[in-house]
């Protein structure tokens, strides 16, 4: 019985040497191997901006959204999105009246609770609020304005994300009963950023330099642009952005000429 095991163990043994003689193992060809990968079809995105596209490995992204160069990435686009920015975008907004553009910017500031901006959730809460979705359970004044529809273009937070909610084409439900030099509805023709802060406590030093970015690149799109605080156009109801906005070092810091602040450049 154990010379028959031998034997079957040999033979077995020579089969495996002879198959290795007859088919020998062919190297591979570097070439081949490149030329392969090279076939392999390239993931494509488009540009959000100019809708080119181009190899996803040279686009440059921002949340799911793709742009082909850092200029479009941070320029307003046709349909009046900021490239840098985050999208939220806000049910509370609609058309404006036909021809017109938007020639006045209003700053505001806002934060939810009242006066309360240092918790980390601070401003999802006040995404929440613009879109519809802010629980009316979690603080007692959120159920003081449950139901309330309201929205701003832009919205700064303390950390300095910019956040928008509404194309530039459209207008945002942020300033209300409110008039311009003597013309009213100012949401027809104005766009509204927001700054988280309460207007007592100072802004911070990254808010001004993301503020001062978002409107150069909204002026190079709307050069008539003009520049007032929410007080400014509704002095009976609202004091925003407060008495800590300083209103020198932003016009410093953008460069605009005194024109294009009416109201002038005192704390109010």
């Amino acid at each position: 019985m154990f010379k028959w095991l031998i034997i079957g163990v040999g033979a077995y043994l020579f089969y495996r040497w002879f198959k290795g003689k007859q088919t020998p193992k062919t190297p591979a060809n570097p070439d081949s191997v490149k030329a392969a990968r090279t076939l392999e079809p390239e993931l494509m995105v488009q540009c959000q901006h100019c809708k080119v596209h181009l190899p996803k490995a040279d686009a440059i992204a921002n949340e799911q959204r793709f742009y082909c160069s850092a200029e479009h990435l941070h320029s307003l686009d046709e349909q009046g999105w900021l490239g840098f920015a985050q999208w939220r975008e806000s049910p509370n907004q609609d058309a404006r009246p036909e021809n017109i553009e938007p020639d006045l910017l209003v700053i505001h500031h806002i934060s939810l609770p009242p006066g309360e901006f240092k918790a980390q959730d601070s401003s999802q809460y006040i995404i929440d609020f613009f879109q519809n979705r802010l629980d009316p359970n979690r603080h007692p004044y959120f159920a003081e304005i449950e139901g309330q529809k309201v929205s701003s273009h832009f919205l700064i937070t303390r950390s300095g994300r910019l956040i928008q909610f509404v194309s530039t084409k459209h207008k945002a439900w942020h300033a209300g009963l409110s008039s311009f030099l003597g013309r009213e509805k100012c949401n027809d023709f104005s766009i509204g950023i927001e700054l988280e802060g309460d207007g007592e406590t100072p802004f911070e030093e990254i808010q001004y330099k993301v503020l001062s970015e978002t409107v150069g690149k909204l002026s190079a799109t709307y050069p008539s642009l003009q520049f007032a605080g929410h007080s400014d156009i509704a002095p009976e109801r609202k004091t925003d952005p407060g008495i800590s906005f300083d209103w020198k070092r932003f016009q410093k810091e953008t460069g605009l000429s005194l024109e294009k602040l009416p109201f002038g450049l005192a704390s109010r």
